[in-house]
């Protein structure tokens, strides 16, 4: 039986700020740090690569400053999740995005970007 001074409901919001207490060093847990690798080969092609880096996905921007249309092969090794594979066809002055979405917790991204002029 409760003291008279306390309610019950406020016995049940004590309990529940008490869990999400107990339990915010579990969500501050889950942002994560990592590192990002790019290897770029890009065959003499003017490529600007640039990325950004989220705790819930890697996103990795190609812009054309060729004079042609490229394709772009992207291989993201971000162990232990499975190995994602994109490609992207850009024509010159355009940019195009490929995003690696996080299905388990990584601590370094290794990307390999392969650029070649796209055939016609």
């Amino acid at each position: 039986m409760l003291p008279q001074f306390v309610s019950s409901r406020s016995t049940l919001g004590g309990l529940a700020l008490a869990l999400w207490l107990a339990a915010a060093p579990g969500v501050r847990a889950q942002s994560q740090v990592y590192t990002v690798d790019i290897r770029p080969t890009l065959n003499d092609l003017d490529i600007k690569i640039e990325h950004v880096a989220d705790s819930r996905m890697l996103v990795v921007n190609l812009t054309n400053n060729s004079p042609t249309r490229v394709r772009c092969n992207l291989q993201f090794d971000a162990s232990p999740q499975s190995p994602h594979r994109a490609t992207r066809n850009i024509d010159p002055g355009q940019r195009s995005s490929s995003v690696l979405r996080a299905q388990r917790r990584w601590f370094a991204v290794r990307v390999d970007v392969t650029c070649a002029p796209a055939p016609r």
